[in-house]
């Protein structure tokens, strides 16, 4: 056994012909033992590596030549103490950008919205992780990771959009796979959470499968959940994982000023009462405009009937906010009560375009100046209508996603 003397290249006998770990204020790792199998162990993976100097010969003061492991290129090293030992392989210095430590932040999209995971991953800098998604002749999902992702936190885009029970399978699929690959953190993130309509029981013998949704996801292994404008805020509660509610408005909010509406002239409306709490936080972020709200009464899943009006509207611009638009019978039928009550113009904003049948046709019937809704669902070309505007919400979840992954505030977003 032979120590390292400092300034000089360490040592070791010819018989072993073993490297040396250096490291900075460290003493060096001997023959003897275990530290010599672990050595060994080391050996074989630095030369997969690429990243072990040979052996090269000198001579001792006897004059017998004697096997030394030759100097790294430079003996500077970058070494993070947030890592774990094995991340400190010594990586010799081979250029003019200093060695990085390995990424633990991973982005994976699912099929429902692609085009919505890669803006969140350009955002952040990344490129997407890469996974495999099929689905069998019989319709059962197939998932696998492409890549390692031990000990990273991973982060799986996945609207649970139309067809929204393949999809959230999908999801719950995903999340095992990232599970059995030894993620260290899993957060769906959940731009449109389905089933949170179902949030409580109206009648006898009901599901509430918002709830059942919320247990499926903690069970499939999922840390945390990012989801974006809730049906209802109480959906929450429903989780024992932290779950981050973030809220689409300000995007909305942002490109109503570009529009440059007089403040004095502009009433939030609520389409129906269930959303008066949405409509007026809405109103007070726009300079606490004036609210009215338009009383319905369902009869029907999918059916409303438009009561009365709640407010003053006469001759203003109305701007109708909702959490999602699906047939669109609520808005319109808002629309056509705020039109006969002497609104000038009217617009409808929601964050989840759903845009279920007639949806677009009565959408486009020309009761709206313009419907703006975001890209957490995306929006086929066949839904596409010439008053329709769809805003991106990638920036907002990409700033979550890094406040969330650096343990940062989340409500100072909002």
């Amino acid at each position: 056994m032979m120590a390292a003397s400092m300034g000089q290249s360490p040592t070791m006998e010819a018989s072993l012909s073993l490297p040396v770990l250096v490291k900075p204020g460290k003493m060096c790792y001997t023959s003897s033992g275990h530290q010599m199998r672990r050595m060994q162990r080391l050996r074989r993976r630095w030369q997969r590596q690429g990243c072990l100097a040979e052996p090269v010969q000198a001579s001792s003061s006897n004059g017998v030549s004697r096997s030394s492991v030759a100097k790294p290129v430079l003996e500077t090293h970058a070494w993070d103490a947030t890592f774990s030992q094995a991340s400190h392989l010594a990586q010799p210095y081979r250029g003019s950008k200093l060695p990085t430590p390995p990424n633990r932040l991973r982005i994976f999209s699912g099929t429902s919205n692609p085009a919505l995971a890669q803006e969140v991953a350009c955002y952040l800098g990344l490129d997407l992780s890469s996974i495999k998604i099929k689905r069998f002749a019989d319709g059962e999902i197939y998932v696998q990771v492409q890549e390692s992702i031990r000990g990273c936190d991973v982060f799986l885009v996945q609207p649970s959009c139309p067809p929204v029970n393949d999809h959230l399978m999908e999801l719950l699929v995903t999340i095992d796979a990232c599970k059995r690959a030894s993620a260290r953190s899993i957060t769906a993130v959940i731009p449109y959470y389905g089933y949170a309509r179902a949030d409580r029981k109206t009648q006898g013998r009901e599901s509430i499968a918002a709830k059942l949704t919320a247990n499926l996801l903690t069970e499939a292994g999922a840390n945390r959940v990012l989801a974006m404008d809730l049906h209802s805020g109480q959906c929450v509660g429903y989780f024992d994982i932290p779950v981050d509610h973030v809220y689409g408005d300000s995007v909305i909010l942002d490109y109503l000023a570009s529009k440059r509406i007089s403040t004095g002239e502009l009433v939030v409306v609520s389409p129906d009462v269930g959303g008066v709490a949405r409509a007026r936080a809405f109103a007070k972020k726009l300079n606490d405009a004036p609210l009215a709200i338009v009383d319905k009464r369902r009869s029907a899943h999918n059916v409303s009937e438009v009561m009365n009006l709640i407010g003053d509207v006469k001759d203003k611009v109305a701007v109708l906010v909702d959490d999602m638009i699906d047939t669109a019978g609520t808005i319109t039928n808002a629309a056509k009560v705020l039109h006969a009550e002497g609104a000038r113009e009217v617009y409808a904003c929601a964050t989840h375009a759903v845009f279920s049948p007639p949806a677009v046709e009565r959408l486009s019937s020309g009761v709206f100046q313009e419907v703006i809704v975001t890209n957490t669902i995306p929006v086929s070309q066949e839904k596409s209508f010439p008053e329709l505007t769809v805003l991106s919400v990638a920036n907002l979840l990409g700033e979550t996603i890094w406040r969330v992954y650096n343990s940062s505030s989340v409500m100072s977003l909002f």
